[in-house]
């Protein structure tokens, strides 16, 4: 698991398994966000399997897939929620991590300055800077 962090608030990576889950839940995160369609590759968990064992380990868990369908209001408001409702750190995850930047950064727009979303994405590897427009217009 390759975990990037945004802030002190969320955090990204790529795939994790439910072996993972523990040592999230050890990092202190309060809940696993699942932005990943299951069935997207072979080698891919169920998402009922990471949510069973996220449950197991107390965290709450949130299935808010984006696929080729992409990205819509309904997915960046479910994500803005979670982020907001959630009484500690929110690990977020994709196949690669940029999913789960891309609805955490659009679920930022109008809560902080474009140049500081972008900044904080970048500073974890992530370039949303093609989202500047969009960010500034929220």
């Amino acid at each position: 698991m390759d975990l990037k962090r945004i802030n002190d608030h969320v955090s990204v990576s790529g795939q994790i398994s439910p072996e993972d889950v523990a040592t999230l839940k050890s990092l202190g995160f309060v809940a696993i966000v699942n932005n990943r369609p299951d069935g997207e590759s072979p080698d891919q968990p169920a998402g009922d399997e990471i949510e069973a064992a996220a449950k197991a380990a107390g965290l709450a868990y949130h299935a808010i897939p984006l696929g080729r369908e992409g990205v819509n209001a309904d997915l960046v408001e479910k994500t803005k929620a979670v982020i907001e409702g959630s009484d500690g750190p929110v690990f977020c995850f994709c196949r690669s991590g940029t999913r789960s930047t891309t609805l955490w950064a659009l679920s930022q727009a109008g809560e902080m300055d474009a140049s500081e979303i972008i900044s904080q994405a970048a500073e974890a590897g992530y370039d949303m800077s093609h989202l500047a427009g969009i960010l500034s217009r929220s």
